[in-house]
């Protein structure tokens, strides 16, 4: 029996087309995604899902979906799409990461030049009848200075256009290496540096914790007077309050938004402001940007549905289900070392090195490649994938090595992922036993046997007497409960590291007095 596709939002003729050329069914009820009972009823009879952004895919929603293999998301984001609950169920969830990626680009440009020259004021003042040349004073965007804070493949792409329009390009992003700022003719500085140069500045980065709120009245307060400002990318990245108080003071002198923190945004802190100009989340809305990403999520739901290839998956590696027994323990373990070191990597990561040994050796390296990758960058890109991380580094001008050879120690597989940033390096070493649980074995060289568990706290200190106590002491009076208690140290007197799995999150105010113990150099809070 054929596979059939549920189409629950807007999509393409030609997508629709490219699913029955493919042999699958289509039921295309472009209007049933805003009927939520409706579609509880009759997706136990689908194999697939094609959405957009109106349809929640709820846990309770997969509770009814039986059948359901795969959901495609015709866009990049998945918001709308309970990940943990279709991961529990087995149900892949694609995405179109890069379908709108000029789209959105396009979007920001103009957006810059309707702020710069005040057009959509000046429009509604003509067409009401009114004359008034002189109060709409714009001013040139050539060579004034871009500040580019994300420069990934949306921001990068914003950057040529913006050279190309004889602007000069300066980029704040931790993962943008100095050999791709050099290639793409921009130049690479800190988050204060381009607050204090920039004209004008556009947001193009993920929402992480790290990004939130990065337009805060600090950080606009040391902007350039008058500086404009575009976001196309995510409205928590911006304090709206904040941003309204500046506007009104002219520290900035004008804004363009066409995202908010709180969408569909019918009233907002921003809205009435003159110096304003707003549209309702349009980076994505172009006739070529919808035909793209609807053809793409066709594509990728078919060659799974019938061939079983898997692309753009936001919750599982690209490989066939005869591979997956065989990788899964060894997925986890990849992910999970490089989740360790993205949790501890603070600057841009200029190369990473994966060494394979052993019988892992002999595996799919590149699946476990693309989930190291994606745990190590995910800490700072939350909306990065297994597909489309090695992608992601690439466009950062991360180096990927992998090396691959023979057992030379005591276990029959190891997996070693060394990162190396501007200031540093750092490596962590792991294995798979025999009860399929990911370990870790060395970090930095220093022997240390652990279990990943949901809350670690990590510490490098100097091996002298008394920390253990101190530090134990100081994690009971707050009440955190350690669980499990792994040490390793290089020498006698040399560099020691505990890392210690406790009983739910440890507060802020304790890891700072953990800081100040004698001895200690670091200590970090981690989640897996």
């Amino acid at each position: 029996m054929a596979p059939r596709v549920l189409i629950s939002d807007a999509l393409s003729p030609a997508a629709v087309q490219i699913f029955r050329d493919r042999g699958v069914e289509v039921d295309f009820q472009p209007n049933l995604g805003k009927d939520k009972d409706k579609l509880a009823e009759i997706i136990g009879n689908y194999d697939g899902l094609a959405i957009r952004s109106a349809t929640k895919v709820t846990a309770k929603l997969l509770e009814k979906a039986d059948r359901l293999k795969v959901i495609g998301r015709a866009g990049i984001g998945v918001d709308n799409v309970d990940i943990p609950a279709a991961t529990a169920k087995g149900i892949i969830v694609m995405n179109t990461p890069f379908g709108n990626s000029i789209t959105t680009a396009e979007h920001a440009i103009a957006m810059m030049f309707a702020v710069a020259r005040e057009i959509p004021a000046a429009d509604a003042s003509t067409q009401a009848g009114k004359w008034e040349k002189n109060r709409f004073m714009g001013v040139e965007i050539t060579a004034k200075v871009l500040g580019v804070i994300g420069c990934g493949n949306i921001g990068s792409i914003v950057a040529d256009r913006a050279l190309g329009l004889k602007m000069r390009v300066i980029a704040f992003d931790p993962f943008l290496s100095p050999e791709r700022a050099r290639d793409l003719g921009v130049e690479k500085v800190e988050l204060d540096d381009l607050l204090r140069r920039a004209d004008f500045i556009t947001l193009h980065t993920p929402l992480t914790p790290q990004t939130r709120g990065i337009m805060n009245a600090e950080n606009l307060a040391k902007t350039k007077k008058g500086v404009r400002i575009i976001n196309c990318a995510r409205g928590e990245l911006v304090d709206e309050a904040a941003m309204r108080d500046a506007l009104l003071s002219g520290q900035v002198g004008g804004g363009a938004f066409d995202v908010f923190s709180d969408e569909p945004a019918t009233e907002n802190a921003l809205f009435g402001l003159p110096n304003v100009v707003c549209t309702p989340h349009l980076g994505a809305s172009t006739t070529e940007a919808q035909e793209n990403v609807a053809l793409q999520v066709a594509e990728q739901m078919s060659d799974y549905l019938m061939r079983g290839a898997i692309s753009n998956a936001v919750n599982f590696p690209s490989i066939t289900a005869e591979e997956a027994p065989k990788l899964k323990p060894f997925i986890a373990l990849a992910e999970k070392l490089g989740s360790f070191a993205g949790q501890l990597t603070e600057t841009g990561i200029t190369k990473v090195t994966i060494t394979y040994e052993g019988a892992v050796a002999d595996l799919k390296v590149k699946a476990l490649t693309a989930s190291a990758i994606a745990g190590l960058l995910r800490p700072a890109l939350s909306d990065v994938n297994v597909v489309s991380a090695p992608i992601v580094a690439k466009e950062r001008g991360i180096v990927i090595d992998e090396v691959s050879r023979a057992a030379e120690g005591d276990y029959e597989s190891l997996i070693t992922l060394a990162v190396t940033t501007q200031t540093q390096e750092r490596a962590v070493a792991g294995t798979v036993f025999q009860d399929g649980k990911p370990r870790i074995l060395a970090i930095k060289g220093i022997k240390v046997d652990a279990e990943f568990a949901p809350s670690m706290v990590y510490v490098t200190n100097e091996d002298k007497p008394g920390f253990i106590g101190r530090f134990a002491s100081m994690l009971g009076d707050a009440g955190v409960n350690i669980a499990t208690f792994a040490l390793g140290r290089d020498r006698e007197g040399g560099s020691a590291i505990a890392l210690v799995e406790v009983d739910g999150a440890v507060p802020d105010q304790v890891l700072a007095k953990v800081q100040q113990i004698p001895g200690v150099k670091q200590a970090k809070a981690l989640k897996f």
